[in-house]
């Protein structure tokens, strides 16, 4: 069966665990992995602006041998000059995988239903898991176990990066706690889901409007950008309902006094983030940053193998 990463809960949590014990050993041994030697390509494909995914991607598909092809995304007009699913046919026949940066989760899917090959969502309006993993591996560098552990997600829940830590944090065995205006928390089918997975990991999922409750005694502190891509037009009333969100210093203090403060970037200091948090101590969005190529080599090794095992 070929596999695919379309949204977190496509490993499942002995899965998730594998890819993060993967990553760590890549980190350590960049160039022990070789599944795309050859090389095969892999075609990254960006709708969105992005820094951290493309550069992240492209040099851990060079550490594994392969080949990233960039392709772009507006020449190639997926979806107005050709369908997703012609698109997905010619690409399948060229490259080992396909990894794309786009709007909807529905094209992905589409994609992924055609291409012949494993597709890696590297961001979607609906979720975000490549970067939940790099977010996992990082909590495992800093605090050991992710079973039993509580994050907090503050500011804008009801985006990609909410959904993905309802279902990759409760795969993890981890307490999800989201703090989110009225409005802007991940939907119901979000957390029925998340709290379908928990029962078989420990985990919880909750949605804690009050963001000094929800980050009481948390061990990790995650917050991101209030004006995600496309919302430009909303900044200012965004930053109105959101201010009580910052995770400020005085925030902080309330988590576990050993907790760590992650954004995945890129950050709005004296926005969503204060800047004595993010360049702080307890901050290790660097780290996270870095574990994006790390994670990643680990996503795309795993789904090779497990294609390849399904295949044979």
């Amino acid at each position: 069966m070929m596999r695919h990463f379309l949204r977190d809960d496509d490993l499942s949590p002995a899965e998730q665990a594998h890819v993060l014990d993967l990553a760590a050993k890549l980190k350590a041994a960049p160039f022990d992995a070789r599944p795309l030697a050859g090389p095969q390509s892999v075609a990254m494909i960006f709708d969105k602006p992005t820094l951290r995914t493309q550069t992240s991607f492209a040099a851990g598909i060079a550490e594994l041998g392969g080949n990233p092809m960039l392709v772009e995304g507006k020449l190639a007009g997926i979806g107005i000059r050709e369908s997703v699913e012609d698109v997905a046919r010619v690409l399948g026949r060229q490259v080992a995988v396909i990894v794309w940066r786009t709007f909807f989760q529905a094209d992905l899917d589409q994609m992924a239903a055609h291409a012949g090959v494993p597709v890696v969502n590297a961001l979607t309006d609906d979720f975000h898991p490549c970067q939940v993993i790099a977010d996992l591996l990082t909590i495992r560098e800093h605090k050991g176990d992710l079973s039993g552990l509580t994050v907090a997600f503050v500011g804008d829940g009801a985006c990609n990066m909410g959904n993905s830590w309802l279902l990759g944090g409760t795969t993890a065995g981890m307490h999800v706690r989201i703090s989110a205006p009225h409005g802007y928390v991940p939907g119901e089918e979000m957390f029925a889901r998340a709290r379908e997975i928990a029962v078989g990991t420990g985990g919880s999922a909750q949605a804690v409007p009050d963001p000094v409750e929800a980050v009481t005694g948390a061990d990790v502190v995650v917050t991101d950008t209030w004006i995600s891509m496309g919302k430009e037009s909303e900044q200012a009333a965004r930053v109105a309902v959101f201010a009580p969100y910052t995770l400020s210093t005085e925030l902080m203090a309330v988590a576990s006094p050993d907790a760590i403060a992650l954004h995945c970037l890129p950050a709005y200091r004296g926005m969503e983030i204060a800047a004595e948090v993010l360049d702080g101590p307890q901050s290790v969005v660097w780290d996270e940053a870095e574990n994006r190529r790390h994670a990643q080599k680990a996503v795309l090794a795993f789904l090779l193998e497990a294609s390849h095992e399904g295949a044979s």
